[in-house]
C-alpha cells in the first residue's frame, strides 16, 4: 500500500475518474474546473495525505510559500499561552492553502535594535502577520520592508496597515454592563493603559460602561499590572476597595484572585473579578471566570485570508477588522442587592 508521502496527482484523478490536468488545476486554484469538483478534488487530496510540492512550486514561480508569524518574546512565556493557541490555529489554516507558518520569536534586544527576522534576510517568506504588540519602532521596520503585513490583536496609528483585531472595545462594555446590572458601581480596571492597544481599547470600553451609567471614573481605580516591558508587577490596590475588578486578559485576573485571597478575601464573597479571552487560566482559577472568549479561530482565519490575498495582490487592503467575542458566565461575579453594595473598607 502507497504510504501517504508518496500520494501524486495521478493517484487521487484515478479515484475520481478525471485527468491529472484536472487535478492539477483544482488543487492550484486555476480556473476551468467547477466549484463543486474543485472541492471534491480538495477534499480527497486531504483525506488521502496528497502533500503539495512546495519546492516544485516555488521553483516554478519564485515563491517561497512560507508565512513568518512573528511574535514579541514577551508574549510567549510559558504563562502566555493565548498566543500560541493563536500561532496554532493560523498555522493549520495555512497549511490548508498550501502555506507553512513559521514562527519567529522576537527576542527583546532584536526588538531594541530594530533588527529584522533571518527568514526575511534570506528571503525565505513571502509574507509576514504580526501577531502581539511590538515597539513603535519595530512596527514602522515592519512596515518600511514593503512585504504583505498583518497585525494580528493589535493596531495603532498607522492606518495603511491591515489588522485583525478581537473586539475589545464592545467585550470590555458588555462585561462592565453584567457587573453594574449585578449592582455593582464601584468597579476597578487592572491593566497598564500605555502598554497596548487591546488594553486600551478594553479600558475604554469599560469607561463608556461607567459613563452610560453616570459612575464617576475614579484614578485610584485604575490599576497597573505591568511595567513598560510587558513583565508583571505587584498590584497597588486602592485603600478604599472596590466591589468589582474588571481585568485586561484571564491570567492578570488569576493573579488578582491569587493576591486577594493571600490577604484573607474571597471571591466572589468579598469581591467580584472579571477576565477577558477565556484562556487557560479562566479555569485554573478558582473560582473560575467569567470572562469574554475571543474567537480565535475566526482571528486566525481572517488574518490567513488576509495575507494570502495580500500575497496574491499586493495592491489589496482590508483596513481593522474586529471579530466580535462573547461573555462566559462562570462564578467569579456575584449580585449585589442594595444592603450589600456598600464598599469594603
Amino acid at each position: 500500500m502507497k504510504s501517504k508521502s508518496n500520494v501524486t496527482m495521478k493517484d487521487i484523478a484515478e479515484r475520481l475518474n478525471v485527468s491529472s490536468v484536472t487535478v492539477s488545476k483544482a488543487l492550484n486554484d486555476k480556473e476551468g474546473v467547477s466549484d463543486e469538483l474543485k472541492a471534491k478534488i480538495k477534499k480527497l487530496a486531504d483525506e488521502m495525505g496528497y502533500r503539495y510540492n512546495t519546492l516544485a512550486k516555488s521553483m516554478k514561480d519564485g515563491k517561497s510559500y512560507n508565512v513568518c508569524v512573528v511574535i514579541p518574546e514577551r508574549f510567549t512565556g510559558m504563562a502566555q499561552s493565548f498566543y500560541l493557541k493563536v500561532y496554532q490555529s493560523i498555522a493549520q489554516i495555512l497549511e490548508e492553502k498550501g502555506y507553512y507558518g513559521i514562527i519567529h520569536i522576537l527576542p527583546k534586544e532584536d526588538e531594541e535594535q530594530l533588527k529584522l527576522p533571518r527568514i526575511y534576510h534570506e528571503r525565505r517568506v513571502d509574507g509576514f502577520i504580526m501577531l502581539g504588540q511590538p515597539s513603535k519602532g519595530y512596527i514602522d521596520l515592519m512596515q518600511s520592508i514593503e512585504m504583505p503585513l498583518v497585525f494580528l490583536d493589535f493596531y495603532d496609528e498607522n492606518d495603511d496597515v491591515d489588522a485583525v483585531i478581537t473586539d475589545n472595545f464592545y467585550g470590555a462594555y458588555d462585561i462592565t454592563n453584567y457587573l453594574i446590572q449585578q449592582g455593582h458601581r464601584e468597579i476597578a480596571y487592572v491593566g497598564n493603559l500605555f502598554s497596548t492597544s487591546s488594553i486600551q481599547d478594553r479600558f475604554l470600553g469599560y469607561y463608556k460602561s461607567l459613563l452610560e451609567h453616570k459612575i464617576h471614573l475614579k484614578q485610584e481605580y485604575i490599576i497597573s499590572d505591568r511595567d513598560e516591558d510587558g513583565s508583571f508587577i505587584e498590584f497597588e490596590l486602592p485603600e478604599q476597595m472596590p466591589t468589582a475588578f474588571v481585568c485586561n486578559c484571564d491570567q492578570v485576573a488569576h493573579l488578582l484572585i491569587e493576591r486577594l485571597e493571600k490577604e484573607g478575601y474571597r471571591i466572589p464573597e468579598d469581591f467580584s473579578v472579571v477576565g477577558f479571552d477565556n484562556d487557560i487560566y479562566a479555569t485554573l482559577s478558582k473560582p473560575e471566570l467569567t470572562t469574554v472568549e475571543v474567537d480565535i479561530e475566526e482571528m486566525a482565519k481572517t488574518a490567513v485570508k488576509f495575507i494570502c490575498e495580500k500575497m496574491e495582490k499586493p495592491n489589496v487592503t482590508f483596513g481593522r477588522v474586529a471579530v466580535k467575542g462573547k461573555i462566559i458566565y462562570r462564578d467569579s461575579v456575584r449580585e449585589l442587592d442594595n444592603a450589600n453594595s456598600q464598599h469594603i473598607g
